[in-house]
């Protein structure tokens, strides 16, 4: 026969009580364990037994999961030196494991420490390394794209203001040769007046 469903209520006989206690207490210690190391989750359990002793455990420091708790949930901080100093060093501790975490993921991306990881996380890795390459050559695409416009544009632009300038250049090529021309009419008729003057005075 299976076990019957167990009831929930008080153990009467103190001896029960006390085994049941300390069964459930190392499996619920193991668990909260287990959560904190798998997961990479803070955790932290405080348990009282019946006569007032206390057992725990933390992931991290016990004090710093404490104050983040307080905070998250809007309780007030304690301003006391002491607490703020473990709040201090539990977000320090979160920051370690941040950057031992980043800087073995670049290890990783660079090629390096490979023989540390798993084939899931290998074609994981893979995997990432597929999406930002093919980010980078959309990327390059797109900034060759923009260049290659821009250069389209200045030359567009160098082209209508070498048609601007030859058009000036050749308006003022058409004033200079009409100037010769009136100047050297006016010359002839100098030249032709004084021949007169030069006659009517023999």
């Amino acid at each position: 026969m299976g076990r019957g469903k167990v009831q929930l209520k008080r153990i009467e006989n103190p001896t029960s009580r006390q085994v049941t206690f300390s069964k459930r207490r190392n499996g619920l210690l193991k668990k909260a364990y287990e959560l904190s190391v798998l997961c990479d989750a803070e955790v932290a359990l405080l348990i009282f037994s019946p006569s007032g002793k206390a057992y725990q455990f933390s992931s991290h420091d016990m004090d710093g999961t404490l104050a983040r708790y307080r905070s998250d949930v809007g309780l007030p901080q304690s301003n006391h030196p002491h607490s703020r100093a473990l709040v201090w060093k539990s977000e320090m501790e979160d920051m370690k494991r941040s950057i031992i975490s980043l800087d073995a993921r670049l290890r990783n991306f660079a090629g390096e420490d490979l023989g540390l990881l798993s084939l899931k996380e290998l074609k994981q890795l893979e995997r990432q390394m597929s999406v930002g390459i093919e980010r980078v050559r959309s990327k390059k695409r797109r900034i060759t794209s923009e260049h290659i416009n821009q250069l389209k544009r200045k030359y567009k632009g160098l082209q209508e203001e070498h048609s601007r300038l030859q058009k000036r250049l050749n308006q003022l090529k058409d004033v200079g040769v009409t100037t010769s021309r009136i100047s050297d009419a006016n010359a002839f008729s100098a030249l032709d007046m004084a021949f007169q003057v030069d006659g009517l005075q023999n």
